[in-house]
């Protein structure tokens, strides 16, 4: 069987996989995404850990341009989506988001992966211990674009939405919790947009990129992967009205930092 069609099965397996965990736990299918796709462009492409970070990651952000539409339309119609919070956010997060993706693809691949693996862990200790705390102090224009720059240029690194760090970023600026998950839908969009749109470009001439590439982006995979996940989300959200999701997370937590520890002993 040919690699490419090896790669879209599993990417529509995989889909179908990260598109019911989001639907369930609200995480950004990046965690999960990344490093399984990585392991597998390795052992069908034969691609290296210096190349295939930046495809992977930059493949993860495409396909959240498809998944954070539906969630971002369904939170505007909810009223969950303040227009300073998402202006001033968002022009930070577009920011940060071209910046992250430009160093993603200069930095080498094996300090990319120590960089994911170790923010990977930070997450699952977020979604273990992490409470989503307030402070006494207000969201300014300052504030949300500060922290928009910062989520922005850590998810574009990582291939992932945003929603982990700027839901409990928000919070802590006193947003209200609907306000700052449906503004983190929404900016979810904009780091997939111009992250993925800056992969594109820094990738258009860079060697060693699979073929059926457009810069970065891997065109099969991220096919698979929306058939899939876009179907399974709403599966998703609706299990997760009926299942413990604490004892999910937890044990999706400790998942990720296996995964983690395995990506810094090495992908090959």
């Amino acid at each position: 069987m040919e690699p490419v069609v090896i790669i879209i099965i599993c990417c529509v397996l995989l889909g179908a996989i990260v598109g019911l965990l989001a639907g369930m736990l609200g995480i950004g299918g990046g965690l999960i995404i990344v490093p399984v796709l990585s392991y597998l462009l390795v052992h069908t492409l034969g691609m290296t850990t210096e190349t295939v970070m930046p495809v992977a990651i930059a493949t993860s952000l495409s396909t959240i341009i498809f998944t954070s539409m539906s969630s971002a339309f369904a939170h505007y119609r909810l009223g969950n989506i303040q227009k300073n919070i998402v202006l001033f956010t968002g022009i930070g997060i577009a920011v940060g988001a071209i910046l992250g993706a430009q160093i993603a693809s200069r930095i080498s691949g094996e300090l990319l992966k120590d960089i994911f693996a170790v923010l990977v862990m930070l997450i699952a200790a977020q979604m273990i211990f992490g409470k989503q705390k307030t402070s006494d102090n207000t969201a300014t224009r300052f504030s949300l674009a500060a922290v928009g720059s910062g989520t922005g240029l850590i998810s574009a690194l990582m291939g992932i939405g945003g929603g982990a760090l700027l839901v409990p970023a928000l919070v802590w600026f006193r947003v209200n919790v609907r306000s700052a998950i449906g503004g983190a839908a929404l900016c979810g969009l904009v780091i997939a947009l111009f992250g993925t749109a800056s992969f594109v470009i820094t990738g258009w001439d860079a060697p060693d990129v699979p073929q059926y590439s457009l810069g970065y982006v891997y065109l099969p995979a991220m096919a698979g992967i929306v058939t899939t996940s876009m179907i399974t989300a709403n599966i998703g959200a609706k299990l997760g009205q009926k299942v413990n999701v604490r004892v999910l997370k937890a044990m999706l937590a400790c998942l990720l930092v296996l995964v983690s520890i395995r990506m810094i002993l090495g992908i090959e």
